[in-house]
């Protein structure tokens, strides 16, 4: 538990009014000739566009623009690419959510270079490893999810028969600047910040129940759940455009992207990347659809063939936490003398009246609330059927889960979001 490398983490300037700083920190790395890498929306319903525009304008800077809408794909960044190179660019700057961090992220990777991005992709194409030569690049997010400001990899999909959704990587790609600011955040739509949310609290939930995460990475989650528990649900409803709560939660997404590049994903991840490649659904929508089944599937499996081991504990105490913010539970949970529902290793001793089942049960009562309070989509109304799921299955990759889950119960978690 105490013996790890980690990886690096950007400069990051977190708060509102942050991007004030833009200028300054983009100066800082030479050059006048900026790409902005935007979404088709986001940027514009917050009302700071112009601001933004306003504040490089006035610094001296020369504005370059591109629309990602979507995820990222291999013929968007290819195109991206050769248009520009000419220019050329010095430094890239992606504002927006997940996908727009990752389409600027792979664009500042592949701008020094000639070739697609294909080549460089893992598991498809020539399997070219990436030299780490790129532009300078500042992620700016206006989501709260997918913690890709923070991580060494860009999200590169093709959705189709033989679609697939595949990483760029390599410790350079990381990048060179993080601005995150309350004001951005905002604008987001109820139905998106509860789904990034989502996507948020899996990829904190994932690597905490890892069999292979360090205490640092533990840490790191919990700072993070803390912050679910005390600004979610309630930033999607009441809380829509309280900048604190927003902030909250971009503080959540943030610790989830270190989490999840230093001690990986499970299950949940192990389906979106085939799932995303077959059909067109976003990513943060698989993670809020399957990771309340992705609990419940291996609380099972846990119970029945492992009952000592680790996760259960893990998921007691996560449980507990939720417990004290959750309005259905009656209040918050006082714990026994010397013990505290952060405590890291609860037992049924450590909570009078209450059992480490009856929390790892609350975590999954709360999960399952969420789902249905906020409508959460099945995979059905993005075209999947029971005729699709053995190719998602022979694609699904099951590491870095607390247990290892059959293929009936994987198969079972899917077809209970059909």
């Amino acid at each position: 538990m105490y013996h790890f490398d980690y990886g690096r983490v950007p400069p990051l300037y977190f708060g509102t009014g942050k991007i004030a700083r833009l200028p300054a920190i983009a100066s800082g790395f030479g050059g006048r000739r900026i790409l902005l890498v935007t979404g088709s929306t986001s940027l514009q319903a917050s009302g700071k566009r112009e601001i933004i525009w306003d504040l490089l304008g006035d610094a001296g800077f020369e504005i370059h623009t591109v629309t990602c809408s979507g995820e990222p794909t291999t013929a968007f960044i290819d195109e991206v690419c050769a248009r520009f190179r000419p220019r050329p660019i010095d430094i890239v700057i992606g504002i927006g959510g997940g996908s727009v961090i990752d389409a600027g992220k792979a664009i500042s990777a592949m701008l020094p270079h000639g070739n697609s991005i294909f080549d460089h992709l893992e598991g498809v194409g020539r399997q070219i490893a990436h030299s780490g030569v790129k532009k300078p690049y500042i992620a700016v997010p206006t989501t709260s999810g997918t913690g890709s400001e923070v991580t060494k990899n860009a999200v590169i999909s093709q959705v189709g028969p033989a679609g697939y959704k595949k990483s760029l990587r390599h410790d350079n790609l990381i990048p060179d600047a993080v601005v995150v600011d309350g004001d951005l955040l905002v604008s987001c739509p109820r139905n998106v910040t509860f789904s990034c949310g989502m996507d948020a609290f899996t990829q904190l939930l994932e690597p905490y129940l890892s069999p292979k995460v360090c205490a640092l990475t533990e840490a790191i989650a919990w700072s993070g759940f803390e912050a679910v528990a005390e600004n979610f649900p309630d930033v999607c409803g009441p809380g829509l455009n309280n900048g604190r709560m927003r902030e909250g939660m971009a503080y959540a997404a943030l610790l989830s992207g270190v989490a999840l590049a230093n001690d990986g994903v499970g299950i949940v991840h192990g389906l979106a990347s085939p799932i995303g490649g077959f059909f067109p659904i976003p990513h943060n929508v698989v993670c809020a659809t399957l990771v309340a089944p992705s609990v419940r599937a291996n609380l099972t499996a846990l119970r029945a063939r492992d009952p000592a081991n680790a996760a259960l504990g893990k998921m007691a105490r996560l449980g507990a936490l939720l417990s004290v913010h959750d309005d259905s539970q009656g209040g918050p949970v006082q714990g026994k003398e010397g013990t505290s529902p952060g405590s890291s290793a609860i037992t049924a001793a450590a909570f009078p009246g209450q059992t480490r089942d009856e929390y790892c049960d609350a975590l999954l009562r709360i999960l399952d609330k969420w789902t249905e309070k906020f409508r959460v989509p099945r995979l059905g109304q993005y075209g999947i059927g029971e005729q699709d799921l053995e190719k998602i299955l022979d694609k699904a990759q099951n590491r870095n889960n607390p247990i290892e889950l059959t293929r009936g119960e994987i198969r079972g978690m899917l077809e209970e979001r059909l």
